[in-house]
């Protein structure tokens, strides 16, 4: 357990998982951050907000799953294969739970039943 580049294949990991989770997160906050029609949904917040929190957990998911597997197995590959599948499974619920607001983009006309006839 004591081998050199346990170091550098955790920092690389952790590397990997940041850049995963930020570019699987990124389409789903494009609405949020160019506003849609004359920007009217734009919210700047999830810039501020989000992205440093995605960016963490997914450095940090895949680090702490390797960490426990590297304990418990004792050996590097089984750990990295958990790492990676715990990865994978983060984003996974994070592109399936996380959804920005999706209103729609014209609120008046004919069709939207509050309009005059």
């Amino acid at each position: 357990m004591n081998q050199p580049n346990h170091g550098g294949a955790g920092c690389l990991l952790a590397a990997a998982g940041a850049a995963t989770a930020t570019l699987a997160w990124a389409p789903h906050a494009r609405v949020s951050v160019t506003g849609g029609f004359e920007q009217s949904r734009r919210d700047l917040g999830v810039l501020y907000v989000d992205l440093p929190l995605i960016a963490l957990g997914g450095a940090l998911l895949p680090q702490l799953v390797r960490a426990l597997a590297l304990r418990t197995l004792g050996r590097p590959w089984p750990a990295l294969v958990a790492a990676v599948v715990a990865l994978g499974l983060g984003v996974w619920a994070l592109t399936s739970w996380w959804e920005p607001c999706r209103q729609p983009e014209f609120l008046g006309g004919p069709s939207w039943g509050g309009a005059p006839d």
